[in-house]
């Protein structure tokens, strides 16, 4: 066979050899193979820039002004622009000042960027690939094959790389790095050079003058240290290589890319994946400040369906803010159920708080507006929005910068509780009373009361946990969810597995078929949670499920909101993980809305599926703390006792709670019962009444079906209203004068016998 042959047949080969992966992935691939073609010629005609920059010797290199500590406005300033600032970088012999231009991540942790763009020399096995080595990314609790937590190269050697493809010309600015996620190995890179090519074959190191330039790493495997380049670099791909790491280690990265695509009318896969919003609001992250200014002008704007409020102060004296949407606010009004949405329990979780703060200004802006959707809703509902439960935490995450406050910088309050899970664990007292039998004549299977030692001034329980469960008290919420971020699940109740010692297990409440309608609602409507193709966050693939989970089939926890929420009170209460990153960069923020904006619409409309009602007596009167019974479902609730109104009067209150509050008599008997379609026997029955059931019907339209009840006194309670009345003497009737003269004439018959 001549040679010329042999190169036809090999040409051949490949041909066909393309033709089948086209068609085996022509969905996915055809777009990225349409854009290659038409900007191959603009790849090729860019010359990557090689600028140097001048070498400032050490002894001689002045002190940064934004160095010096600073205070008051200053600090509030510098707060705002954090994660703006570049760091210095040391080239071994001297240093240089790099240019003060920064670009937002790529998207290696939000997901953006797809697991085909990411590639590395060598892999020490495919769970520690490239596709591993994105920032903030998770391992799991045993570090199986599949889930951990870098990518790590299969040889310790300086010749080993990672790589990002961006499909497009890019100018990179910086690079942020972590070490490997494990609790049981040490593994970070120490130093490394950066790389840059358009064809992924001539590659061009960064350069400081004449010397490749050594980006200092990591010093520990969780906190992300962030390199800008000494001049922005025009490319298209870029390499990260490592040159030293932990001598105990090996060579382990968790990568993040600062870099600003360059326009690109001919990049169809670009245009095609953008999400672009209509909505004027104000897309940043806000600081306390700032947040609180924001509410301000909302309430401005929309002066007769919101008030602003506080439920208490963090730790650190920060009020706990929260508007309420009403089209009569600061009333409870009879028959109108209450909503309530929260976030930032893990003051990290920067997303929930953001997505709040957006759905407060939508919602004002589409009432003024005379959106019918918007409308309906606040005339039909009382809603509450407290965007963060944890300012304190919030405060330390925002200080750092969304992409250099790492997975828990700011999770916890002030002084170290977790608040998301530090509510009394009511499921092991109702279950070991179901254990013994003593449902429902003894232990309730609902309001379940909080233990004593809950209540002591020592218990381990935050000052926010304190104020929440007031708050939750206070109002007669029926239906809630708290927005937390690092995944994309909705989860439900129960949140803590019935079996001790076991970490997962499938634990539903009574109310399961519910809770998981509820979920989906939020998950199916969602851009992101229940699309096939969107790759997992970190370990767990949600979409199988729908996007929903039972808390207690992830990981057991006890004392949670969500439990608390569903045992102690009427609400049911789910979480909401929106994003896979915690705290998304500011330039992320207006696609987070539109991934989210649906869902938390729809998810709000779901307060009026089910039925409600009022129970009376049989004068008419609201029966407050009456027992509302579901034949088949073992989980009761209760009509409302108080009604929460805004104090309008002088006159010394009953009870003030934080934001001006007073608890007013208005015991209208109303309640809501969350229920799916269907046809129910329902049961009302209260202490000193007699109970009455009745045939409810809950359609399918999104509307409560109304079904009031009207009980009576039973005699038992009368003779014991009476008898307290005349405090429990025998009652001494009137008599007359033959009465009292028959006794004794019978005793004189008596005697004289």
């Amino acid at each position: 066979m001549t040679t010329q042959q042999r190169s036809f047949l090999i040409r051949l080969a490949l041909l066909g050899l393309l033709v089948g992966l086209a068609e085996l992935n022509a969905g996915e691939d055809e777009d990225y193979y349409m854009q290659e073609l038409l900007t191959r010629d603009l790849y090729n005609q860019v010359q990557i820039q090689e600028t140097p920059v001048a070498s400032i010797p050490a002894k001689k290199a002045p002190k940064e002004k934004n160095q010096v500590k600073t205070s008051g406005k200053k600090a509030e300033k510098n707060k705002k622009t954090a994660g703006t600032t570049p760091n210095s970088i040391s080239d071994g012999e001297g240093q240089y000042r790099p240019v003060a231009e920064e670009c937002p991540p790529m998207g290696l942790e939000t997901m953006k960027i797809d697991d085909f763009q990411l590639h590395a020399s060598t892999t020490k096995r495919y769970g520690l690939g490239a596709h591993r080595g994105r920032l903030n990314i998770q391992a799991g609790l045993y570090e199986d094959d599949l889930y951990d937590g870098a990518w790590c190269a299969g040889r310790d050697d300086p010749l080993q790389w990672f790589e990002v493809d961006a499909r497009r010309l890019t100018k990179f600015t910086g690079v942020i790095t972590q070490g490997r996620s494990s609790l049981w190995s040490s593994d970070w890179v120490t130093s490394y050079k950066v790389m840059v090519s358009n064809d992924s074959h001539t590659w061009v190191t960064i350069r400081n003058g004449s010397e490749d330039v050594i980006f200092r790493g990591n010093q520990e495997k969780e906190i992300p240290v962030r390199n800008i380049l000494p001049t922005p670099m025009v490319a298209r791909y870029i390499r990260v290589s490592p040159q030293s790491w932990f001598s105990s280690g090996n060579i382990c990265m968790r990568v993040e890319i600062l870099g600003c695509p360059l326009p690109d009318p001919n990049n169809y896969y670009r245009r095609r994946n953008e999400v672009i919003t209509t909505d004027k609001l104000d897309f940043k992250h806000h600081s306390y400040k700032d947040m609180r200014q924001l509410m301000k002008v909302v309430n401005e704007m929309c002066p007769n369906i919101t008030r602003i409020y506080n439920i208490g102060k963090s730790y650190n004296g920060l009020k706990l803010y929260a508007i309420e949407i009403s089209d009569n606010p600061g009333e409870h009004e009879a028959g109108e159920p209450e909503f309530r949405y929260t976030a930032g329990s893990h003051g990290n979780e920067v997303l929930g708080r953001e997505l709040l703060l957006l759905l407060m200004q939508f919602m004002c802006m589409e009432y003024l507006s005379g959106n019918p959707r918007i409308r309906h809703l606040v005339e039909e509902t009382r809603i509450h929005l407290l965007p963060s439960v944890n300012p304190d935490g919030y405060e330390k995450a925002f200080e750092a910068g969304s992409e250099l406050s790492g997975w828990s910088l700011g999770r916890w309050s002030s002084n170290g509780i977790d608040i998301h899970h530090n509510f009394p664990d009511l499921n092991t007292i109702l279950w070991e009373a179901e254990a013994k039998k003593w449902t429902p004549r003894k232990t309730s299977n609902h309001h379940i009361p909080i233990p004593e030692w809950y209540l002591s001034n020592n218990a381990s329980v935050a000052v926010e946990t304190r104020a929440l469960i007031t708050w939750m008290e206070k109002i007669p919420f029926v239906l809630g969810g708290n927005l937390q971020g690092g995944e994309l699940v909705v989860t439900f109740p129960y949140d803590k597995t019935r079996t001790q010692g076991v970490t997962r297990e499938l634990t539903p409440t009574p109310d399961d078929h519910v809770f998981r309608w509820l979920a989906f609602s939020y998950s199916s409507t969602h851009r992101r949670m229940t699309d096939a193709s969107q790759r997992v966050c970190h370990t767990e693939n949600f979409a199988k499920e729908d996007g929903t989970i039972n808390g207690a089939s992830w990981h057991t926890a006890a004392g949670s909101m969500n439990d608390f929420s569903y045992l102690h009170t009427n609400c049911f209460e789910l979480s909401m993980y929106v994003g896979c990153d915690k705290f998304p960069h500011e330039s992320e923020l207006p696609e987070e809305w539109e991934n989210n904006r649906e869902s938390l619409l729809v998810f709000m409309e779901q307060v009026h599926r089910g039925i409600k009602g009022v129970v009376r007596d049989a004068q008419g009167r609201g029966i407050p703390n009456a027992t509302i019974s579901v034949e088949g479902i073992n989980h009761d609730i209760r009509t409302g006792i108080l009604a929460v109104v805004e104090q309008q009067s002088q006159k010394p209150p009953h009870f003030i709670w934080p934001g001006g509050h007073t608890d007013v008599p208005a015991a209208d008997g109303d309640y809501w019962r969350l229920l799916n379609p269907g046809e129910y026997r329902v049961t009302a029955r209260a202490q000193g009444y007699g109970l009455t059931s009745k045939k409810c019907e809950v359609g399918y339209e999104m509307a409560t079906s109304t079904c009031d009840f009207t009980i009576g006194r039973t005699n038992l309670s009368r003779i014991k209203e009476i008898m307290e009345r005349f405090n429990k003497q025998p009652i001494r009737l009137p008599h007359s004068n033959k009465q009292l003269q028959a006794p004794r004439s019978r005793e004189r018959r008596q005697g004289t016998s």
